[in-house]
């Protein structure tokens, strides 16, 4: 599955739940998460990858980053992925 299709379908599937979602950007920081979630208060960070696809090098070091400071962090690649991410944030 392609990555624009799981985005699509992530951003309608927060939307739906009633959540906020906003594309990540960070200028002098290659490889941050795609996406920035709010779901029932809590922040998530987001990789939306084409089905089976690996994270980056770039992307794998920041991931760590973020995870090393407690933040909560998700790697989706399928539709599936994402409705067990809004079961499990909801």
């Amino acid at each position: 599955m392609r990555e624009s299709t799981v985005e699509q379908y992530f951003i309608h599937r927060v939307r739906e739940a009633g959540g906020l979602q906003r594309k990540f950007v960070s200028p002098g920081h290659k490889g941050v998460p795609d996406r920035i979630c709010v779901l029932e208060g809590r922040v998530h960070f987001v990789e939306l990858k084409a089905t089976g696809k690996p994270l980056r090098a770039d992307q794998a070091r920041e991931h760590k980053r973020f995870r090393a400071v407690k933040a909560d962090i998700w790697v989706i690649d399928s539709k599936d992925a994402v409705d067990y991410f809004i079961e499990r944030t909801t």
